[in-house]
């Protein structure tokens, strides 16, 4: 139980191969350290995982987490989170989904659940007030995510996963509604569990510690996601796609695997076009305010519509600008269950291959009639399919073209192009999951597609970068969606740019690192607060926790060094953040000596402003943030992953 609000005090254990169920000690302690969400499941991990342990080891643990704020009534605090060992990556990953599943699972009385084991058939686990029912599975095996979700429609809230991840396609994801959790293949751990499904149920409400302060301040929160240029108009009209165009603007709309930043038939697969002739609706998750998602039309059938990564990666990133083809492939995607980001990846880089003479996949760049079938034998596993479901970095291993293959710990990237936005480059090296945007810090936001603060200096951009990669993993954690921290930023810097007060903020941008870094090592201040952040306010209101801005920024900061040990005690390098040569070391503009991502000279500087020596967090900075581990653990750990392979 719990002495604070916000919460339902209990974690639920589930043994798979034995099918019992137990409570997970979970202390006041606990939540205080981690706040909940990914950084909750982080720690979970980091106290039961052992050196060598596997993705598709019984013993890996499913942890299934909520946050403080899910269901609690503020704007856009629908998120749960889903944390594991990856697959594809071998490494911590942690994949939020907008589902509603957090929501009916806090209603069944519980903050997260644990998976652990393996069944010996296919199994649905039904979680209602008290009680865990596990029933078989044996007539869902086989069914899309779709299907599933039809056959278990009586109940509410549930987690699915498809062919993909009854296959073990490394990038499976697991699906709630129309939501993903999408990346570093959760779904494929289900499907090794023969976990096909859960549905949660109940009638408990969390209770609020200051309910008119936490009304009041939703009322303020909502305005304010209203009226900012970002929340309020751009991602409710086009969608996340919006990005497309001002990503070809700033050269870092990723283009033939990475090869370049620009694409000639960008206009055909944007948001602009998305909006004009194919949006049937505005969609949403549960609680949302902002309303970016995009509902469409597949085959007569309205279904969701394509985020920016699906339109990028599989629009001009394999040379194709028939967005209609997109809209079908990505309904496909989502029914077999798989990650548009690193499916998409694995086809651009068989295509290079394919291009180079290396090995021919039956993929090329610019034709596509037969991505439909591929897609499926990726699904399930079928001739060259079998090869793609394992991801880029296996598929260079086997068939070389290391230096093109582009990913980041075993994660493809996101789709934007790096060697124009060099903050966002440092952030795909240095985040925790392997190549993702926003584990990354999401710093492309203010090299182009939020501010405009200069993309090629690498000053600032290791400071800038922790503070962000530090907020949005507290915002995630207490239950929040990421795009409500766009509202962090000023509105003014984005919709009013010829502004003279614009103009200096963002000229001084680069040069504030070190006030930044002071500002994310003070985590003693006793009330640090900006009127942007309500998350943290909301926190307080909600739980009747200490939270304010330095409290928020010291739960990241706990949260990213979590996971950097746990990824080390895993076997983890030293040298782990890297990216692909094409990025490093290759102009994207051979007439701009700029354009390629400065690492180590930026990895430098993050080290040093972290705390870390050769990407590792050393045993004072462990302490400072109130870590608990064993010395002889961290010491072991520390001097694997320093002695080379």
């Amino acid at each position: 139980m719990t002495n604070y609000k916000g919460y339902m005090g209990k974690v639920l254990f589930v043994d798979l191969t034995k099918q019992t169920w137990e409570e997970f000690p979970w202390t006041d302690k606990d939540r205080e350290r981690t706040l909940g969400g990914k950084i909750m499941a982080g720690d979970i991990l980091l106290h039961h995982i052992k050196p060598g342990m596997k993705a598709f080891d019984a013993d890996n643990w499913l942890v299934v987490t909520t946050g403080p704020l899910t269901g609690c009534g503020c704007p856009n605090t629908s998120r749960f989170n889903i944390s594991t060992i990856s697959p594809l990556t071998n490494i911590v990953t942690s994949s939020n989904c907008g589902g509603d599943f957090g929501l009916t699972l806090k209603r069944a009385g519980y903050d997260a659940v644990i998976f652990s084991g393996k069944s010996e058939a296919p199994v649905t686990v039904h979680i209602t007030c008290d009680d865990v029912q596990f029933e078989s599975a044996e007539e869902l095996w086989g069914l899309t995510t779709g299907e599933t979700q039809e056959k278990l429609a009586k109940y509410p809230g549930r987690l699915v996963i498809g062919p993909a991840g009854e296959n073990k396609v490394l990038y499976a994801c697991v699906f709630s509604n129309e939501r993903t959790a999408g990346r570093g293949g959760v779904g494929a751990v289900f499907g090794d569990k023969k976990l096909k499904a859960v549905t949660a149920f109940g009638t408990k409400l969390p209770a609020i510690h200051n309910e008119e302060k936490l009304k009041t301040l939703n009322g303020k929160w909502t305005k304010l996601l209203h009226t900012h240029p970002l929340t309020g108009r751009q991602l409710p009209k086009l969608g996340s796609a919006g990005l497309v165009a001002p990503m070809q603007a700033h050269s870092i709309l990723a283009t033939k695997n990475f090869s370049a930043g620009r694409f000639d038939g960008f206009e055909k697969v944007s948001g602009e076009e998305l909006a004009e002739h194919h949006l049937v609706s505005n969609g949403a998750c549960t609680g949302c305010v902002i309303r970016c998602a995009r509902r469409v039309n597949v085959d007569g059938k309205v279904v969701k519509g394509p985020e920016l990564e699906t339109l990028g990666l599989l629009g001009p990133n394999i040379l194709n600008d028939d967005i209609e083809k997109i809209l079908k492939w990505n309904y496909e995607l989502d029914e077999l269950g798989m990650d548009s980001i690193s499916c998409a990846g694995s086809v651009a880089f068989a295509m290079e291959l394919a291009e180079k003479g290396v090995h021919d996949f039956g993929v090329h760049f610019g034709e596509t009639d037969n991505l439909s079938q591929m897609f499926e034998d990726i699904a399930f596993r079928r001739g060259e399919g079998n090869e793609l479901a394992d991801g880029t970095k296996r598929m260079s291993e086997k068939f070389g073209g290391k230096e093109y293959a582009i990913h980041a710990k075993g994660m493809e990237l996101a789709a934007y192009e790096p060697r124009h936005a060099v903050g966002q480059g440092l952030g795909y090296a240095t985040a925790n999951r392997g190549g993702c945007h926003l584990n990354a810090g999401y710093m492309v936001v203010v090299e182009g597609l939020g501010l405009d603060v200069n993309s090629l200096t690498p000053h600032g951009k290791a400071a800038i970068g922790i503070m962000f990669q530090n907020l949005m993993e507290a915002v995630s954690a207490g239950g929040s969606c990421m795009f409500t921290s766009y509202a962090v930023l000023p509105g003014f810097l984005i919709g009013k740019p010829n502004l003279l007060l614009t103009r200096i903020v963002l000229a001084a941008f680069p040069y504030v690192g070190p006030v930044v870094n002071l500002l994310s090592h003070f985590t003693k201040v006793p009330q640090i607060n900006i009127p942007l952040l309500p998350h943290a306010i909301a926190v307080k209101h909600a739980t009747g926790m200490r939270s304010n801005m330095a409290k928020y920024l010291t739960w990241g900061a706990y949260g990213y060094n979590c996971e950097r040990i746990a990824n080390v005690i895993l076997g983890q390098k030293a040298d782990a953040d890297k990216l692909p040569k094409r990025l490093t070391d290759e102009l994207q503009d051979p007439n701009n000596p700029k354009t390629k991502v400065p690492l180590e000279q930026m990895k430098k500087v993050y080290y040093r402003a972290r705390g870390w020596k050769d990407g590792i967090p050393t045993w004072h900075r462990l302490k400072t943030l109130g870590f608990d581990i064993d010395k002889s653990v961290y010491d072991q750990a520390v001097a694997a992953a320093r002695t080379p392979e």
